[in-house]
């Protein structure tokens, strides 16, 4: 039996050692700085996350992107808040000089996932609030390489909560009432 299981091993060992051929996946994680707003006539709030991806095999791929914005609904007279997201991402790039080296890919991105938010009312009231909802992003930008394994990334991004309106019989979401715009820098390394 020993021997069977070695003659097999030395076999498939073989096979895909024989069968090889040159397989990429552009992987990439970006840690990044933004400014969040929620309106237009909203200053800005700082930001930062990181966002890890790959691009398989050219212009269609997936990413995480977790960030974090601080006071991003701006703080009021009772207190302050922050957003934390957590999305899951398609990113379709189309790589202008190659998938190698030095060169640029537009892209644009969308998915599904949490936007967690807090605001505590701060020392007038002893009271804070936390809600967990689903959420969706569309965004677009540009990443930029310098040479095979460091560039950079710039993006904006839209970031919208979805409320269940019809609870207790299925699920039926539309857009919630939360939301805000993300502008983000970072240095890529892929």
């Amino acid at each position: 039996m020993q021997r069977l299981t070695t003659a097999c091993a030395i076999l498939t060992t073989a096979v895909i050692a024989g069968n090889s051929h040159d397989v990429r996946a552009d992987g990439y994680v970006t840690p990044w700085v933004a400014v969040n707003a929620v309106n237009e006539t909203d200053a800005g709030h700082a930001g930062f996350g990181v966002t890890t991806g790959y691009m398989g095999g050219g212009i269609f791929g997936f990413e995480a992107d977790v960030g974090y914005a601080a006071d991003v609904f701006g703080p009021t007279q009772f207190g302050e808040g922050y957003a934390l997201t957590a999305m899951g991402n398609a990113i379709l790039g189309i790589p202008i000089g190659g998938d190698h080296g030095a060169g640029v890919r537009p892209f644009v991105s969308g998915g599904l996932g949490l936007l967690r938010t807090h605001v505590d009312a701060g020392t007038l009231l002893d009271l804070s609030r936390s809600t967990n909802e689903f959420a969706y992003d569309l965004g677009g930008g540009m990443m930029g390489f310098f040479s095979q394994h460091v560039g950079m990334r710039g993006e904006v991004r839209y970031v919208r909560a979805l409320r269940d309106t019809n609870r207790g019989s299925g699920v039926d979401f539309e857009p919630g009432r939360l939301r805000f715009w993300r502008a983000s820098a970072g240095v890529t390394f892929r």
